[in-house]
């Protein structure tokens, strides 16, 4: 029996150019900000489910919920919505951008997840989905003056309108806590081929 532990989470992986449009956006709310501990662009994901701490012997039972999950599921076509804040654009502490099409069909690769995943001991969160994306995380230093700047540049800021991104693969990541940051080794994935939608 494998005594080592993983953190782990279940995240869709981002094509290039979404991370490259949400650098940009990174950099627009760069300008005069609060303390910010940005997420680089090549860590970016959108995080379908947190796992923890996981025995390593029950990796290969994750790595068939997986793939019984997806199975038949189709590639999801996404677009950038409304950027936010947990827990609020007045006392910023996450910053995330959200989506204007395809959260629907993400709620359903969530859905497929909790059919399977709470019989392997993984409970889902008692908060309800909601697909984001992370730009970064405001460190305590910031004020609540700079938490307010923060807020109001968030609310100024736009995402391109006309620009969408097809979400086809479902990863399982291993995530290792660093100084420098986390970092991310791919276990296990699921590449959603067929008819986008």
């Amino acid at each position: 029996m494998n005594a080592e532990t993983y953190r782990l989470f279940i995240a869709v992986e981002l094509p290039n150019a979404l991370r490259e449009e949400l650098a940009v956006l990174q950099q627009r709310l760069k300008r005069d900000q609060p303390p910010v501990r940005w997420v680089e662009p090549e860590a970016m994901h959108l995080t379908l489910w947190f796992l923890g701490d996981v025995p390593g012997d029950q990796v290969a039972h994750l790595k068939m919920a997986m793939m019984l999950s997806f199975a038949g599921q189709q590639a999801v076509r996404v677009q950038l919505g409304a950027p936010g804040a947990f827990p609020n654009l007045q006392r910023p502490q996450v910053i995330w951008v959200g989506l204007s099409e395809g959260e629907t069909h993400l709620r359903s690769w969530y859905d497929a997840l909790a059919c399977r995943l709470p019989s392997l001991g993984f409970q889902p969160d008692p908060r309800p989905f909601r697909p984001h994306l992370t730009l970064g995380r405001v460190r305590r230093e910031a004020s609540a003056e700079q938490q307010q700047r923060l807020g109001a540049a968030l609310r100024a800021l736009t995402p391109p309108a006309d620009r969408v991104w097809d979400l086809q693969r479902v990863v399982l990541f291993r995530s290792d806590l660093r100084p420098e940051g986390p970092r991310y080794t791919a276990l296990a994935e699921v590449d959603l081929q067929g008819v986008v939608v």
